[in-house]
């Protein structure tokens, strides 16, 4: 039995896959001739961000005092062009409406324009509370010989900077790019922190593999996590199309200097008393006081007995 002409079957699948009918939430048409965010290119702005963030240890190592400031001109003038084009593919790619008409394309480019340059401006403040970062995990870890080796190798210094810059972008009404900048980070060091999340200063996660802080999550100064941690959400509540309600503050508060070590999961709108130390391997739905230390609880006697190996057991060997 002959197969079919492999022109019709092709034909046929292209017909099948360009069916309207199947494509309902999975097409993006392109708006106003601007493609999505491009990931290339946001890693590019990442990549200027850390050079001008921590010079010398990203982007040009030969930077000096001397030539520090031309440095950060070169980088900065890359920097702003190149994020404003991808805040105008965010923007467009958002399509925001209104009163039923789309925006116009000249109105999002200028948008874009002052976007960036607005956040290019928050930059030294965005450095001076990654600086307590740094230090944070310098201090918090005896392992650590240098500031220099926590810049240069922590996974956390990575994850956190996407973070801090893609929480700036956020505040600044810029979509869907910071979640394409934290998702970038998740990839690189397993630490998945979302945008919208608000964390404060001298913030550390040691090793940090596997560490999940949802959106509505709110953390406060000198809070540090170990890997594994989950700072995430219960069951969510449903409309009444039985739908997640989007929106609402679902993840914990953590209040100043808690320590969560490895694997611990904390669950809901609950609030973690400030100096709470929630020990390794603990699941935590309701709130603590400040001060209080969630533990695992110890066997009190142990379920084994003592076992008396004879010779005969193995045959007399």
């Amino acid at each position: 039995m002959s197969l079919a002409d492999p022109n019709q079957l092709l034909q046929q699948a292209v017909a099948e896959l360009s069916d309207d009918r199947q494509l309902h939430g999975l097409l993006h048409e392109c708006c106003c001739n601007v493609p999505l965010p491009s990931a290339p290119a946001l890693a590019e702005v990442i990549e200027l961000c850390r050079a001008v963030l921590f010079p010398g240890f990203f982007g040009d190592p030969n930077v000096t005092r001397c030539t520090l400031q031309r440095h950060m001109t070169q980088h900065i003038q890359r920097l702003q062009p190149l994020l404003a084009e991808q805040i105008l593919s965010g923007l467009c790619f958002h399509e925001p409406k209104d009163d039923g008409k789309a925006v116009p394309e000249s109105s999002k480019a200028q948008l874009a324009q002052e976007l960036a340059t607005k956040f290019i401006c928050r930059l030294p403040e965005l450095r001076q509370t990654l600086a307590t970062d740094v230090e944070a995990s310098y201090k918090g870890d005896p392992a650590a010989e240098s500031r220099a080796e926590i810049i240069s190798c922590y996974p956390v210094i990575k994850a956190v900077t996407n973070y801090r810059i893609a929480h700036e972008l956020l505040l600044l009404g810029v979509p869907l790019i910071p979640r394409i900048i934290t998702e970038m980070a998740h990839s690189e060091t397993g630490i998945d922190i979302h945008p919208a999340a608000t964390i404060g200063s001298h913030f550390t996660i040691d090793h940090g593999t596997g560490v999940v802080i949802g959106a509505t999550c709110i953390i406060g100064n000198n809070v540090k996590l170990y890997q594994g941690v989950t700072l995430g959400a219960k069951s969510f509540p449903l409309d009444e199309e039985g739908n997640p309600i989007k929106g609402i503050p679902r993840h914990p508060i953590l209040e100043d200097d808690v320590i969560v070590y490895s694997n611990a999961t904390v669950l809901g709108r609950i609030t973690i008393g400030r100096g709470t130390v929630i020990g390794g391997n603990v699941w935590v739905t309701e709130s603590t006081k400040p001060g209080q230390q969630i533990l695992q609880g110890k066997k009190i006697k142990s379920q084994l007995k003592d076992i008396i190996i004879k010779p005969e057991d193995y045959g007399g060997l």
